[in-house]
């Protein structure tokens, strides 16, 4: 059984640990859903805010705009809810440009890598003119 002085010491470490984190990642005071654009944006404690594809949320791909409106911040202000989609995303991770597991930003690589858009045509043109597509240099 823990003693209460013990109980008081390991309390306030993590206090302390906490309030280091919120430093480190300021905590969300709020996120709203734009369907114009399928955006997410998530307001900050320290004034900032950002924003990021719906689509790209790992759980949130292909959710309505319904669905994708009923967005919560967690208590802890480090996360993001969707209940009715049973998806979750931790901020500090989305700020840092992940989006999902493993899994799903190597999905989200072959996905980005499989698009079609005017620029890859171009440069795909330029390099079949060069005889392909350029080696990778070895790292020796």
């Amino acid at each position: 059984m823990v003693m209460d002085e013990e109980f008081d010491r390991m309390y306030k470490r993590a206090v302390r640990h906490a309030r280091e984190f919120d430093r480190k990642h300021p905590p969300a005071t709020g996120a709203s859903y734009d369907p114009v654009e399928r955006t997410i944006r998530v307001s900050l404690r320290n004034g900032c805010a950002f924003l990021f594809p719906a689509d790209m949320g790992q759980g949130l791909r292909g959710a309505t705009d319904e669905h994708l409106a009923q967005v919560e911040v967690t208590p802890s202000g480090h996360g993001l809810r969707w209940e009715e989609l049973d998806a979750d995303l931790w901020i500090p991770e989305l700020m840092a440009g992940v989006f999902g597991t493993r899994a799903w930003m190597a999905e989200l690589g072959r996905r980005g890598g499989s698009a079609k858009s005017p620029a890859k045509a171009r440069a795909a043109r330029r390099n079949g003119r060069k005889g392909g597509r350029p080696r990778k240099k070895s790292g020796r």
